[in-house]
């Protein structure tokens, strides 16, 4: 493959969702033709995101969009680390986006809306069978016609953020995810998303805030916002303003990644959405909180020992916060939820000890947790389907009616709980052993707060299961009705995804030492973006060159 033909992947996982999500709203009308574009246009994002994971690993693969070379234009980048994202994140997307589809269909309406637990009214409001359904129920229905075009523009924001050379693009593909999240998350209009969609959309546009002042304090301070070019600049400016920015930059993204004490809007937002929605939600939009996190601390700024004990601190506090928050609830998808806050703890963990051997176990870690994490909630959808309910008081006897329910549940949610050999064991043990070798008090500290979370993870799951599927139903249960297969198949996908996660693991882990590898070092990253040499000192910079040549002769 010539070098042409990979540049001319890195833009397809964003242009494609893109254009399709044109072309499916285009097609409002035409259920049959938004599903196959959606279907198709993921699955190219799929293949290009293969194709980038094999490319990066001699490098990153760089293009200049529109042939404007950076700093002046606009650069999309896929190192080691951007690529798997990528490839981890559509795989998930595609499944989802397949169980979504299925649901629609087995729910009567083909425009594909994930089901409200008011599923027969909403039938036969859409049917205009139910000449009683009165205009508000009417209007909560209808517009499902746009959830492929949104689902569409979430899949390219997410890329946007992933590719990303610089940051007020990472910005924007922040803000093209968002806008997408806040329509999928209000889907059918019901009193109480609306509520948790208000507290969703506050949050987002504070961190948004956060994050637009710091990008403008960054342009301010060094004249560029490229990232290659901020990694040679931001070391030469004043030691107080690089720390304010970098401040700037963890508070809008730890609100993203649901980093305590800024995670208390997660647990209440989350679980109000459907399923599919939810399962892209955890699986995926905290991550890319993360994901920025790990990219500007290792490219851009030097150690800094003293915010990385206050890192580590928070992410003690995640884990353990979340933790407790779990243990204590009685509904599956709250309690996912917290779990959920707690396990972006690991990956905080990871980012915090600022060494190379963490750096991998934490992206080996993200890539277990978006899998892992996604398929419980999409089987939590299916319980919920069955049932009715996804209260732990209400449930029970599951495993006498839907045996392959209760393994679907009991896989990935061990694999959670890190029970060897699976990824979660793997990922933890890395994390745990970068931790030993770290040596300080405060790093200790976290390995023994790791244990303890990853203990009471599954003494929170195997609860979960047993009262779920073990223990005697307290009511009697809707009379059984055939799961969809075609809801049951992606979910089964993405569990053995995260099983052959454990399969693959020695290549996988070595993968991630490699992009570890090369954010830790940045000298790749900068000579991809500059192979002529980065234009180094800021404007204040030049100015004192000039005039210290003038006085000198």
């Amino acid at each position: 493959m010539t070098p042409w033909s990979l540049e001319t992947l890195v833009p397809l996982p964003v242009l494609v969702p893109l254009f399709a999500a044109g072309l499916a709203l285009a097609l409002h009308r035409y259920e049959r033709a938004q599903r196959i574009i959606s279907v198709v246009a993921l699955s190219v994002v799929v293949a290009a995101a293969a194709g980038l994971v094999v490319a990066a690993q001699d490098g990153p693969v760089v293009i200049d969009v529109g042939g404007w070379a950076a700093p002046v234009g606009v650069n999309l980048v896929a190192d080691p680390l951007a690529a798997l994202m990528l490839l981890v994140s559509s795989v998930v997307l595609l499944c989802v986006l397949l169980y979504s589809m299925a649901q629609g269909i087995a729910d009567g309406n083909d425009r594909t809306a994930p089901a409200t637990n008011d599923t027969k009214i909403l039938q036969e409001a859409i049917r205009g069978q139910d000449a009683d359904a009165d205009e508000d129920t009417r209007r909560d229905v209808l517009p499902v016609a746009i959830f492929h075009p949104t689902f569409l523009i979430l899949a390219a924001g997410v890329a946007d953020a992933f590719l990303a050379g610089d940051l007020f693009n990472l910005y924007v593909g922040f803000e093209i995810l968002l806008a997408a999240s806040y329509v999928l998350l209000t889907l059918g209009g019901t009193v109480e998303r609306i509520r948790a969609g208000s507290v969703y959309v506050v949050v987002a546009l504070l961190s948004s805030i956060v994050f637009l002042v710091a990008v403008g304090l960054v342009y301010a301070a060094t004249g560029t916002v490229n990232m290659a070019q901020l990694a040679e600049r931001l070391p030469d400016i004043d030691p107080g303003v690089r720390l304010g920015i970098q401040g700037l930059l963890l508070l809008a993204f730890g609100i993203k990644a649901a980093i305590f004490p800024l995670s208390a809007w997660l647990p209440d937002s989350y679980p109000t959405a459907p399923a599919p929605v939810t399962a892209v939600f955890a699986g995926l939009l905290t991550k890319v909180g993360v994901y920025a996190i790990l990219r500007t601390q290792t490219l851009l700024f030097p150690r800094n020992e003293a915010l990385e004990a206050v890192l580590l601190v928070l992410a003690l506090a995640t884990m353990i916060v979340g933790i407790l928050g779990a243990v204590a609830q009685d509904d599956v998808k709250r309690l996912l939820s917290f779990t959920l806050v707690s396990h972006i703890g690991y990956m905080i963990f990871g980012v915090a000890l600022a060494t190379q051997a963490s750096t991998a176990a934490a992206i080996f870690y993200v890539v277990h947790h978006i899998t892992v994490q996604t398929a419980l909630f999409l089987v939590v959808g299916l319980i919920e389907r069955r049932t009715g309910t996804t209260s732990l008081d209400r449930l029970g006897g599951l495993a006498t009616m839907a045996p392959g329910l209760a393994v679907l549940f009991f896989v990935p949610a061990m694999n959670l709980a890190g029970i060897p050999p699976l990824s979660g064991f793997l990922g933890k043990v890395g994390l745990l052993e970068a931790g030993v070798v770290d040596g300080s008090g405060l790093a200790w500290v976290l390995v023994v707060g790791s244990v303890v979370t990853s203990l009471l993870t599954l003494y929170a799951v195997v609860r979960a299961w047993n009262k779920a599927f073990w223990q005697p139903c307290p009511e009697k249960l809707p009379e059984p009705t055939p799961l969809p297969w075609g809801m049951v198949g992606p979910t089964a996908a993405l569990v053995a995804v995260s099983v052959g996660l454990t399969v693959v693991a020695g290549p996988l882990y070595a993968y991630a030492d490699r992009a570890a590898e090369s954010v830790m070092d940045g000298r790749t990253y900068i000579e991809a973006v500059f192979p002529d040499g980065a234009p180094r000192g800021t404007g204040e910079s030049n100015k004192t060159t000039d005039h210290t040549e003038e006085v000198e002769p």
